[in-house]
């Protein structure tokens, strides 16, 4: 607990510092991501597409970061967002290679290098915050949007060579979000689950294998197209879940919204409504 608020003049000392902090921490992610686009560019001749898209990346991920941290009072940065922010600026290299290489033919090993470290670094971020304590919503949500366009990036680069049908593995997260602006009972959290988890962490493998060039066509298309399916199959399962309980959920956010009602004692939750989590603790669709 932050115990040297003395009013609203202790709040600004403290948003002010904040604010500071988290503009070094993303100006030194923006640097990185340049060095590393410089280091392609010398190493296998990045070109202006994939300089510009790169550089694009490395801005839009500066400024919706910064954004981001200045709404949250979270009072440091913390060490799980540095590791995510290494693999952003990774997942940025794959994005200018994967632009490039529709002018040129890409160079498969330093892409392939790129997204295994990018998908390994996965595994590190969260066991970073529990470990740390660190944990907080949006490190989970930075985490989780950084995967998210990783798969998309992959897939426009498997896409090329095996149809635009690979597509569905990157879009189908962003279909999901959009579909919950529409529909907001989309929203709800999801219970722990590792079959989510294991499936979200197959597609980033499979595309890697896939683009690695290691297996040929007919057995990559296989393997893709069972991770699609598997893909569709969590997300299928996630929304019928979140369907059956909407009505719950709904009734629980009215009840929390409407306040306590002391003259009338609580009943029991109706089976299969998830438990009250501290806001961000809900799973979410990557």
């Amino acid at each position: 607990m932050y115990d040297g608020y003395d009013g609203y003049d202790g709040y600004d000392r403290y948003s002010e510092h904040g604010t500071k902090l988290f503009r070094q921490e993303t100006t030194a992610g923006l640097g990185a991501q340049i060095l590393l686009l410089a280091l392609l560019g010398t190493a296998v001749g990045l070109g202006p597409v994939g300089w510009l898209t790169g550089t694009a990346f490395a801005l839009a991920t500066w400024t919706m970061l910064t954004l981001a941290l200045r709404r949250s009072w979270t009072r440091s940065f913390g060490p799980a967002n540095g590791v995510t922010l290494a693999r952003a600026t990774l997942v940025g290299g794959v994005t200018a290679l994967v632009a490039d290489s529709f002018g040129s033919r890409p160079p498969v090993a330093v892409l392939v290098m790129l997204a295994t470290v990018a998908l390994i670094l996965d595994a590190v971020d969260g066991q970073v915050a529990r470990r740390t304590g660190t944990a907080s919503p949006l490190g989970a949500r930075f985490d989780m949007e950084v995967d998210a366009f990783l798969i998309l990036v992959l897939s426009v680069h498997i896409a090329r060579s095996l149809g635009a049908w690979v597509l569905l593995i990157g879009a189908m997260r962003y279909a999901f979000v959009a579909a919950a602006r529409v529909l907001p009972w989309l929203r709800g959290p999801l219970p722990p689950s590792t079959a989510r988890k294991a499936v979200a962490a197959l597609q980033g493998i499979v595309l890697v294998v896939a683009g690695a060039g290691v297996l040929s066509r007919l057995p990559a298309g296989a393997a893709v197209l069972l991770a699609l399916a598997l893909l569709v199959w969590s997300f299928g399962r996630d929304i019928a879940w979140l369907w059956r309980v909407r009505d719950r959920l709904t009734d629980r956010r009215l009840r929390v919204a409407s306040g306590p009602e002391p003259t009338v004692a609580p009943g029991p939750e109706p089976a299969g409504t998830p438990a009250p989590e501290p806001a961000g603790a809900g799973a979410q669709r990557w």
